[in-house]
């Protein structure tokens, strides 16, 4: 048992508490803030792999003794017996995740602190809750378990777009509160009826009980079960449907915040997303859901942002798109494929990140952020505005940036698999991708400068430009050394694609 694998949860809901209870003490919610927040990324560095459980019992299939009795096991009821245990596991994969999500999270508590005058506990409450929810989505091998975790990601998304007091913020957030009140019970009536099939909540124990045979895959109820699920996935993750509400949410956050909420709506898409390819990958049709699905998350997105006007709607659409890249890879199923999509996924939340914060500069010296009422700022902020540049440059795929190496091994494993189509589409959206942020940069940094336009803060926060710095870092140590991550993602690509839980 390794007690820091569920500390990977608790110490972000302790700070949670601690700054909701301090509230209106600024200095003191600064430093408990960056202490706490710079534990994030180092809790995973420094945990074991294994696996903690606690609530119940060790999950039959967990345990190296009785699981190589399994065969015989199976044949009995051992399988079907309720699992009241909560089970984390924590590889090789579930390290690089936390460590990206702890990174981005502490980069972005960091900047809101110092580019707010009078820091909120309630803001920073909403923050970490959703670090502690998503890093058990992350983490959890029990999927009633990351049911809950879900809802308390997406009530701390509100949260976080309630307190950003930007205009229009409570509409955009009641409407997703809406749209969740829906897509949430229909994700957890397809656990109900996985529970009710299989007897489990246990994700190892179903799939177990599915492959031996003890529960049959083609029951209609499971196959129900699987199309509840995928609902949900499509709403937490911002897939169509939701690819608007997933974008509004952005753009009526803070920055800093909306750099966050992407990264929980990417590890959400990847939590479920293997979760379901765990599951139900044996269903003929769900890795082409997966893949029609994706395609038009990235047709949409990227049609969508050449429309906007804000910059964060922009972005926000920018990420929708970029999420149809990693869903290729999922869809794909191979182990090369399933690698390149995950490392997709570990790109885009660092890019978008370092987007989402870099254009913030500009609403933070500005308070605009329509691009129509923008104009010269390279003079304001020269090194910022070359930052931006490279955050685009990463987003479009240019070497020797990251995500030229996760779409190159995108579009290898889309040739591999038979599918070099997938390949062509995927470079043109790259292309348009590139032109749509090019356009934006030229309006707020190139074209001339509105008489109009009001600079509130002449100064960018030191603290701005170093998180700036360490995403570039970031995605230039990606881009030249992809095996920094790809080593990571191997062990859990190879599993999804032979079928292994």
């Amino acid at each position: 048992m390794n007690l820091l694998i569920p500390l990977m949860i608790i110490v972000p809901i302790i700070c949670a508490l601690f700054l909701n209870l301090l509230h209106k003490k600024d200095r003191t919610i600064k430093v408990i803030a960056i202490l706490l927040a710079l534990t994030l990324p180092l809790l995973p560095l420094l945990a074991s792999y294994g696996v903690h459980f606690f609530g119940g019992y060790e999950p039959l299939t967990q345990n190296p003794t009785l699981s190589a009795g399994l065969p015989s096991l199976i044949t009995g009821t051992a399988l079907n017996t309720f699992h009241p245990a909560i089970t984390y596991s924590f590889q090789e994969a579930q390290k690089l995740f936390l460590f990206i999500l702890g990174l981005v999270a502490f980069l972005a508590i960091l900047v809101s602190l110092f580019e707010t005058r009078r820091p909120s506990g309630v803001y920073g409450f909403m923050m970490f809750m959703g670090v502690a929810a998503v890093s058990a989505l992350i983490l959890t091998d029990d999927i009633f378990n990351f049911y809950v975790f879900f809802e308390i990601a997406a009530l701390a998304t509100v949260g976080v777009v309630l307190v950003s007091q930007v205009k229009g913020n409570y509409e955009t957030a009641l409407k997703y509160m809406i749209l969740g009140s829906i897509a949430s019970p229909l994700l957890l009536l397809g656990i109900a009826l996985l529970l009710g099939v299989t007897g489990n909540v246990n994700i190892t124990d179903i799939i177990a009980s599915l492959k031996s045979g003890v529960v049959d895959p083609q029951n209609p109820v499971i196959l129900m079960a699987c199309g509840l699920i995928v609902f949900g996935w499509l709403y937490g993750s911002g897939l169509p449907p939701f690819h608007t509400i997933k974008s509004a949410i952005y753009s009526k956050a803070l920055p800093h915040g909306a750099a966050l909420l992407q990264a929980f709506s990417v590890f959400t898409f990847i939590a479920l997303g293997i979760i379901i390819l765990r599951i139900f990958s044996y269903l003929p049709l769900s890795q082409m859901v997966i893949i029609g699905v994706s395609l038009l998350a990235m047709i949409l997105g990227i049609t969508m942002a050449i429309l906007q006007t804000d910059l964060k709607r922009m972005i926000g659409f920018l990420a929708v798109g970029e999420l149809g890249y990693i869903g290729l890879g999922l869809g794909l199923g191979t182990a090369l494929g399933i690698t390149a999509g995950l490392f997709q996924a570990v790109n885009e939340i660092v890019i978008t990140a370092f987007l989402f914060i870099g254009f913030g500069t500009i609403y933070y010296q500005t308070g605009e952020s329509d691009i129509r009422k923008l104009g010269g700022l390279m003079v304001q902020n020269s090194k910022v505005a070359l930052l931006v540049l490279l955050a685009g440059f990463a987003m479009a795929g240019v070497p020797p940036l990251n995500a030229f190496q996760s779409k190159l091994l995108l579009i290898q494993a889309s040739i591999q698999a038979g599918l070099p189509e997938l390949g062509v589409i995927m470079i043109l959206l790259s292309i348009v991708t590139f032109m749509t942020f090019m356009k934006a940069f030229h309006a707020v940094y190139m074209k001339p400068r509105p008489l109009d336009l009001e600079i509130k803060n002449d100064k960018i926060p030191r603290v701005t430009i170093l998180a700036l710095f360490i995403f570039l870092i970031v995605c230039l140590v990606l881009g030249l050394f992809p095996q920094v991550a790809t080593d990571f993602l191997q062990g859990i690509s190879t599993s999804l694609a032979g079928g292994i839980p």
